[in-house]
């Protein structure tokens, strides 16, 4: 009956230690995701956020359809692009890829 017993409690005892490895590569997993994936697309996304907000007029875009125009009024969610002498476009301000150049350096 004593021999039981024992053998009982150092069962669980072992799979405590089990378990223990079981999560560890879990949580090495989730260490990985993170810095491959999460990490740098919340960085992308921090840095596009940034450079939509800095948009002004006479700036120069490229749209994420490839469109190239100088950004002839903007406001908080519409930009209306100058795509040649006569013609204006409206698109939405998250439809925007990035700036070829800024206005200040199109003066300069």
């Amino acid at each position: 009956m004593f021999q039981s017993l024992t053998l009982a409690s150092g069962g669980s005892a072992g799979g405590g230690g089990n378990i223990a490895t079981m999560i560890l590569p879990l949580v090495l997993m989730f260490a990985i995701f993170y810095f491959l994936l999460i990490r740098p697309q919340q960085k992308k996304q921090k840095t596009r956020n940034s450079m939509l907000g800095a948009l002004k007029k006479g700036d120069k875009v490229v749209t994420i359809g490839g469109l190239h125009g100088t950004i002839m009024e903007i406001t908080d969610d519409i930009v209306v692009l100058r795509v040649n002498d006569v013609t204006k476009l409206t698109f939405d301000r998250s439809s925007i890829s990035h700036a070829t150049s800024t206005a200040s350096d199109s003066q300069a």
